[in-house]
């Protein structure tokens, strides 16, 4: 069936209720997904990897722990509105708090209809909210926003791979092969310029010595006619009478 490999989604069920975790569980892997299921959502602020900060000064702080930060990828919460302890209104208000998670989607399900409710998770900025029970075609309309999530990281993915080395450390963009090659250019265009300028300028500078010569000639041969043709034409002449 290749179930493997259409698992490319994995949702983080909350419900504090054995029956409607199974139920929605199962509904899930139907749409092939991998289901983890919690029955708080302390339970799921510790699977993300994020816990109340006790040294914040603002009690309701969230930080992640290193040591508990879970490997798999979350692409979306599908959480109960009623629990004890934590809504998944709460949860809902602690996942967008949180840098590192905000982008997940988040889903709120409850059994009651209560409009003001469904208001304040959708302006909170959940992507849904589901009346129990849960059906296959609510399912199915989470398919859009766990492929929104999918893609986000794809491409942080492919931004930041080609930017770290084999340690994992990240390496300095290189951005000046273009400026290199283009100095190559110039110093292949270079030598060829500088190989034809001199036999141009030469050729230039015979030319215009060779004009200035004749034109000095010309102009002396001018003088030399003209002074010629000034002197008076009979002096060194008698004439008998």
């Amino acid at each position: 069936m290749g179930m493997a490999a259409e698992s490319q989604f994995h949702v983080l069920a909350v419900d504090d209720s054995l029956f409607d975790r199974k139920l929605i569980e199962r509904l899930l892997q139907k749409s092939s997904c991998q289901v983890t299921t919690v029955d708080s959502g302390s339970k799921a602020l510790e699977f993300l990897g994020l816990r109340e900060g006790s040294e914040s000064n603002e009690p309701n702080a969230l930080s992640t722990s290193p040591e508990i930060h879970q490997e798999v990828e979350v692409n979306l919460i599908i959480t109960d509105y009623c629990m004890p302890g934590m809504t998944g209104y709460d949860l809902l208000k602690k996942v967008k708090e949180s840098s590192a998670f905000k982008n997940i989607p988040v889903v709120i399900m409850s059994s009651e209809n209560v409009p003001a409710r469904i208001s304040r998770c959708l302006e909170e900025g959940a992507e849904e909210f589901f009346l129990k029970p849960v059906r296959l075609a609510d399912i199915n309309k989470l398919k859009p926003h766990m492929m929104k999530t999918k893609l986000k990281n794809q491409k942080l993915e492919e931004i930041e791979e080609p930017l770290k080395d084999e340690n994992g450390t990240v390496k300095a963009a290189a951005v000046e092969p273009k400026i290199e090659d283009s100095t190559e250019i110039g110093i292949k265009i270079l030598p060829l310029q500088s190989e034809l300028e001199p036999k141009q300028l030469h050729l230039q500078v015979v030319q215009q010595e060779e004009q200035t010569l004749c034109n000095n000639k010309r102009k002396s041969i001018e003088e030399g006619l003209s002074s010629d043709r000034s002197r008076p034409r009979f002096d060194g002449i008698t004439t008998a009478v």
